[in-house]
């Protein structure tokens, strides 16, 4: 290529149409870089169908540029010249092309932004870090938002982001007369065989390719490449995004809480992955939802359910990750420090929960957000394995985990190691939850009516441990009152058959023991 005006770098998650480094490009003077790079594949061991899935999504989306008549510069991951990282690869093409200055739309990651930060002394051009527009709320907006809070929650962030969108208002009140419908999303599970079924994109020569690249290069990485069925193009997602909104959502919000063995998706959207990797715009498919709901072809608390998730959680969890990093990542409230057990690896493991959820995970690079939440997340939690640990597999094993959004939802929300600053009480639960909102209890060998001492549910007597260790930092909570008001009403012999119960079960972690 010949010298060029602007380098315009596209990171693999910045795979929009209308991302800010784009605008204002020239397609004859200016060229767009896209890397495949060792670093971003290996700084944690990624799931070999999340690698597949953001490869082939920028080849794809690289073909669509340059259909578009953009002159694309893309570095595969075994180019023989490809040197390993996004600021080599930027300098090689700086080298090769001159450009008088370099674009970048701000990245996701706090790492990735201070190498940005560094690109202008080490390479000597400009680089103009350009705000994501793809979210609703920028990063001074939450800063904003937050100040003088003595507690960021949630819900009234969410109701901020309602009225600035307009979604499900009436005027200034919000549709249905109520900003929140979860009380009727917490339907138990049920095996239904008449659902629909989730569409699946056959990979085609593009994507085989990087099938094949992956297993051959990332073979001792957890997964496989057999069965891969993602949408790697903006058609295609936009085609997954349809089929949600008339097949899945009127159903979603009763059962976004269950849990069913064989049915890993139930009515869930499956839609992040291409929302977080920049196929799909979040405001349009939150627009989407509610002209569903004004059709009355979906429910308001299936329709408000899916739209707090997106304009609710989504943005909340990247402006607390913004607000609160580098420090943040390094949060643990509780001082856990246990390694995670093998079994988070393989699913070999007894307790039925666990290794239904685990297995799902290695076959699909997906599990929904009740069971991440309160299946390996409780137990991690319980059991006091390290949340920084926990923090890298959840990154390593999700297909749609990217660090702004995992990383205070592990920290913040699953094990509660910022101390309450994101919620206000720990998401803590014994086997009755888990017996409740799924079937994975019925063919277990732990009997989850049974409380402690051998057959007993794990969960049982570690919801109590928990508790009880963690009392001092705990009691003064207003919302586990309850549950510390039963632990006293015990008897201190109940109390330490509990003790014991967990304590056992903790020892056969350590020691590596089958459990």
């Amino acid at each position: 290529m010949a010298r060029c005006r602007n380098l315009v770098f596209i990171l693999g998650d910045q795979l929009s149409m209308s991302i800010s480094s784009l605008s204002g490009i020239d397609r004859e003077r200016d060229v767009v870089l896209l890397c495949e790079v060792a670093e971003e594949t290996t700084y944690v061991r990624h799931h070999r169908k999340k690698i597949i899935f953001i490869l082939s999504a920028m080849r794809h989306f690289a073909k669509e540029l340059s259909a578009e008549g953009y002159k694309v510069r893309y570095i595969k991951l075994d180019d023989a010249d490809n040197t390993g990282s996004f600021t080599s690869e930027l300098k090689r093409a700086v080298e090769d092309l001159r450009p008088d200055s370099i674009v970048v739309t701000e990245p996701g990651e706090w790492r990735v932004l201070e190498q940005m930060r560094g690109w202008h002394a080490d390479i000597g051009l400009l680089v103009d870090i350009r705000p994501d527009g793809r979210y609703l709320c920028s990063h001074d907006e939450f800063k904003t938002w937050a100040q003088g809070r003595r507690q960021l929650t949630m819900e009234f962030f969410y109701r901020e982001m309602r009225r600035k969108t307009g979604l499900l208002m009436e005027g200034d009140a919000p549709a249905g007369g109520r900003w929140n419908f979860d009380s009727e999303n917490r339907s138990p599970a049920k095996q239904d065989l008449f659902r629909p079924r989730h569409p699946r994109f056959a990979p085609d020569e593009t994507t085989r390719d990087v099938m094949k690249l992956v297993d051959l290069r990332f073979g001792d990485h957890m997964g496989s490449a057999e069965g891969f069925a993602f949408a790697v193009t903006r058609k295609d997602a936009e085609q997954a995004a349809d089929v949600f909104i008339v097949d899945f959502l009127p159903k979603f919000g009763e059962t976004q809480d269950a849990m069913i063995s064989g049915d890993p998706f139930v009515n869930h959207s499956l839609l992040s992955f291409y929302i977080n990797i920049g196929f799909l715009d979040a405001l349009s498919l939150c627009q989407a939802a509610e002209r569903a709901y004004l059709e009355g072809k979906a429910p308001i608390n299936a329709v408000e359910g899916f739209i707090r998730q997106i304009i609710g959680w989504r943005e909340y969890m990247r402006g607390i990750y913004w607000l609160f990093m580098p420090d943040y990542a390094q949060r643990n409230f509780f001082e856990a420090a246990r390694p995670l057990p093998d079994f988070f690896w393989t699913a070999e493991t007894q307790m039925a929960c666990l290794s239904t959820v685990i297995g799902e995970t290695i076959e699909n690079a997906y599990a929904h957000h009740i069971q991440r939440l309160m299946i390996t997340g409780n137990f991690a939690m319980l059991a006091g394995l390290d949340p920084h640990a926990l923090h890298e597999w959840y990154l390593e094993v999700y297909a749609d985990a990217y660090e702004w959004v995992e990383l205070p939802n592990v920290i913040g929300m699953s094990q509660f190691a910022d101390g309450g600053l994101l919620g206000s009480k720990p998401y803590a639960a014994s086997g009755a939850y888990i017996s409740r909102m799924s079937d994975y209890c019925e063919n277990c060998r732990y009997d989850v009516r049974k409380k402690t001492g051998e057959g007993a549910c794990p969960f049982n007597a570690l919801y109590w441990d928990f508790l009880a260790r963690n009392a001092e930092k705990l009691s003064a909570n207003r919302r586990l009152a309850q549950p510390y008001a039963t632990w006293r009403r015990m008897s201190e012999a109940q109390q330490k058959t509990y003790l014991d119960s967990a304590r056992a079960f903790l020892q056969k972690l350590d020691d590596g023991v089958p459990v």
